[in-house]
């Protein structure tokens, strides 16, 4: 299988799209995977990184953005999708995933357009406007979450969740186990891979209302590359211990070592979240497109695996008080975890490219398959 992965710009979109392409070439030795992006965005260091190749075009939002910039990325179009539609003749993919982000839509539509078997990966509870619009023509749609099912096709529609990169799987799962049965509290603080400001900020003012949590609450904070001595100067000043980096490296230890994450709601953390079987504190981040990580959120909070707090209503005596109600009640948090794990779908990526084989499968990549 040739696989055409596009889009990327954040890790949200990004890392989906690495799982699968790991998924892709474990199978055989001879499948090859191509990504598409821009010089712009997370695609440019991490696709390579990760020992992929990638193109890249040149390609900008039109939402949320001044006059001036949205006539610049109109007049930017025509010259993605004739860019698009040369990297897939030189190419030649069996099928185009399109992740979510700037260059996806291009790509995806020039695929279209050559008759190339599609698809599109949403990762969000509520599709965007570009995913709405190519969830038209594709020819499957696959979605994290139920709550997307209404924006597509239910012909086309599969839920089969958010693939989550294999180190991330494998080296969580030698390392399983509830962290809520010793007697300690470990918190895993995480606003993504840059940080994010608010959450920092919330927890440096929690930081006074925990006294009494010092001798047995264990801490690690990813603050992002700017808040770093701020936040370090904020759990000294407060005689907390805790371990302040900028960039937390090995998530899947993170992660098995947590009792309770505190973090956004960006579809890739939510999906690790319910794979790893975590209890979280979710403060989606306030200015999302449609405001899509409150929806994202508010998933996990239905199914009894997560609190969920506006950023602008959560003050730090406020989640002091919830991080010690939490820590107080063990058994709470295991219930929490089991929510958590009801809602992974570890096997995502494994199902999402057995559908792009089906679709694959007939002359000229027409295959058919029959929605689940």
């Amino acid at each position: 299988m040739r696989m055409l992965i596009a889009g990327g710009g954040t890790g949200g979109h990004l890392f989906p799209g690495i799982a699968l392409a790991e998924e892709v070439t474990t199978r055989h030795p001879d499948n090859r995977v191509l990504f598409v992006g821009t010089t712009r965005g997370l695609e440019a260091r991490v696709v390579p990184a990760a020992g992929f190749a990638l193109e890249t075009i040149e390609v900008r939002g039109l939402k949320g953005m001044g006059l001036l910039r949205r006539l610049q990325a109109l007049l930017l179009l025509p010259l993605s999708f004739l860019a698009s539609w040369r990297i897939v003749g030189r190419f030649r993919p069996d099928v185009v995933v399109g992740v979510g982000g700037y260059a996806s839509g291009p790509v995806v539509l020039a695929a279209w357009t050559r008759g190339v078997a599609t698809a599109i990966q949403e990762q969000n509870a509520l599709p965007g406007v570009t995913n709405r619009i190519l969830g038209r023509i594709v020819r499957a749609v696959f979605i994290a979450f139920e709550q997307a099912r209404a924006a597509f096709p239910p012909r086309k529609t599969y839920l089969v969740g958010n693939p989550v990169r294999r180190k991330l799987m494998d080296n969580y799962l030698l390392r399983s186990r509830s962290a809520v049965i010793d007697g300690g509290f470990r918190l895993l603080v995480i606003g993504g891979s840059l940080g994010a400001r608010g959450l920092n900020t919330r927890m440096l003012e929690a930081l006074p209302h925990l006294g009494d949590l010092r001798e047995r609450m264990d801490v690690v904070h990813q603050t992002g590359t700017v808040d770093l001595e701020r936040v370090k100067a904020g759990y000294a000043a407060a005689e907390m211990t805790a371990e302040v980096v900028p960039f937390v490296d090995d998530m899947s230890a993170a992660y098995a070592q947590a009792s309770l994450v505190l973090c956004r709601a960006g579809a890739t953390t939510v999906a690790e979240l319910t794979i790893c079987k975590k209890a979280s504190i979710l403060v989606p981040f306030p200015f999302a497109t449609d405001d899509h990580q409150a929806v994202n959120a508010a998933a996990l909070v239905e199914a009894g695996a997560a609190l969920m707090f506006r950023e602008s209503e959560l003050t730090g005596e406020l989640l002091a008080r919830e991080l010690r109600s939490l820590a107080a009640d063990p058994e709470r948090l295991q219930r929490m975890e089991r929510a958590a794990g009801l809602l992974g779908r570890p096997e995502a990526a494994r199902e999402l490219v057995d559908t792009c084989a089906e679709l694959v499968a007939g002359p000229s990549g027409r295959g058919q398959v029959v929605p689940r």
